[in-house]
């Protein structure tokens, strides 16, 4: 995964909270009972993995689904910040500091990201609206709501922005398996962008309160931003930010970030059996199977995982 090291950076497209801790206003976790799915001034947390932090991480399952009656909305509490960093602006111009620094590479990866589905969005007489990368440390404050690093990189629909903790892919090493790697962390970013799509689309809105089991709303939603990911990784070198397509190795990176995560694997990892009515984002094999499908075809149509057998 190599950057073309002329190409210009856009830090404006990712900001960098690590510093000041959480500064967005909000109450407690996702309001996923209020408003479920949808990107009118609240909605759920949409993740790589949402019940993957339940097993991991033992945290209530019922703060995640917004299912709990008796729950009330946590105050915003302030993070504690793991390390101070320079402006993304004078360290992240091209794409040579893209290979050479992983928040750059985050930059570079978003701005990618964002030129692919721009470019579609016009291809097709669309609006295409941009969302801002957050980069937080162990908490962060959301239109969604509170959270703190044990969700994992997600998406928030009332913002419109991807949060992500850099520290996550040294958890998805140590505590999910996955091999890691550059380009297993482009694959969770432009999952995430996946979400974005699905909100600006209204695809979100076929979710509704369908949120558990193997071939649950939420189970779709996930596997197509899989998908998404998949085509964006085939097209990703003709948005002028990379200097070549990207490799076997770097695609097996993404697959085995994306097996890593699978619902199968935790549960059995973690809980030592598999309960399909408990999954929310898909087996490993699916997620493999539906990235690879948007890889291979490199066409956002094919990645339909609302209609038939997924």
């Amino acid at each position: 995964m190599q950057f073309d090291d002329e190409a210009k950076l856009d830090p404006s497209q990712v900001e960098d909270v690590r510093a000041t801790g959480p500064k967005r206003g909000g109450g407690g976790m996702p309001g996923c009972g209020t408003v479920p799915f949808t990107g009118k001034g609240g909605g759920c947390l949409l993740g790589l993995f949402a019940l993957a932090a339940v097993f991991v991480f033992t945290v209530d399952p019922l703060r995640f689904l917004g299912d709990d009656p008796t729950s009330s909305p946590s105050p915003a509490r302030p993070s504690t910040p793991v390390h101070s960093t320079g402006d993304l602006a004078s360290r992240c111009r091209t794409g040579a500091d893209a290979d050479q620094s992983e928040d750059c590479r985050a930059v570079g990866v978003v701005n990618s990201v964002q030129a692919y589905w721009n470019r579609l969005f016009n291809e097709r007489g669309q609006a295409y609206s941009p969302a801002k990368t957050v980069l937080f440390s162990r908490s962060v404050n959301t239109a969604c709501g509170y959270a703190d690093a044990s969700v994992g990189p997600f998406y928030c629909p009332g913002d419109q922005r991807v949060y992500l903790d850099l520290l996550f892919f040294n958890t998805l090493q140590r505590d999910f398996g996955a091999a890691g790697g550059p380009f297993a962390q482009a694959y969770v970013i432009a999952h995430e962008y996946g979400h974005h799509i699905q909100n600006l689309t209204g695809t979100m809105n076929r979710v509704g309160g369908d949120r558990q089991g193997a071939t649950s709303g939420s189970v779709r939603l996930e596997l197509q931003a899989d998908c998404y990911a998949g085509v964006w990784a085939k097209k990703a070198v003709d948005t002028g930010f990379y200097r070549v397509p990207f490799t076997r190795e770097d695609i097996a990176e993404a697959l085995n970030a994306a097996s890593a995560v699978g619902d199968d694997t935790i549960q059995e990892r973690v809980q030592g059996r598999v309960d399909p009515e408990g999954f929310t984002h898909g087996t490993s094999a699916q997620r493999e199977r539906w990235f690879s499908t948007g890889y291979e075809t490199g066409d956002p149509r094919r990645c339909d995982t609302f209609s038939g057998v997924i």
